[in-house]
């Protein structure tokens, strides 16, 4: 079983930065996917979508990631671990290290693409879960 980490990175403004994977990608070319990829061997899961994120988009979360949620996908022999995390990065903040494009897609019409195996559905479930709304709030005052 193939073990992947993507990340779910939203933007200030509740955009989900999303990937285009090239036509030369080894699985599922020209689909829209995360950020993320193969976990390397003696690496955990956040470790490596900490490192795929940097890898390709040279950006950092604003905050630590923090784990959403597990997936496992048995026909494709995947298991998939999503992290997720804010930023404060823009469209222009990104340097596009892997596939066709890399960018932050207003919530609202995130999901009107092809995607990978399994992603459309953690996408949709974190988009209507708590941890999205937290991130999108509007800052508290005291």
């Amino acid at each position: 079983m193939l073990r992947i980490a993507c990340v779910l990175l939203v933007a200030r403004s509740g955009a989900l930065l999303l990937q285009l994977r090239d036509d030369q990608a080894p699985y599922y070319p020209n689909v829209w996917g995360l950020p993320g990829g193969a976990i390397e061997p003696g690496e955990t899961p956040l470790e490596a979508a900490e490192r795929e994120l940097w890898e390709e988009t040279s950006l950092r979360p604003a905050t630590p990631l923090r784990p959403f949620t597990t997936q496992k996908l048995a026909p494709q022999h995947r298991l998939k671990h999503y992290f997720y995390g804010p930023t404060t990065a823009t469209q222009s903040d990104v340097v596009l290290g892997e596939g066709a494009a890399m960018l932050f897609i207003p919530a609202a019409s995130a999901l009107a693409r092809p995607f990978t195996p399994g992603s459309a559905e953690v996408i949709s479930t974190f988009l209507s879960s708590p941890e999205y709304a937290e991130l999108t709030a509007p800052p508290t005052t005291t």
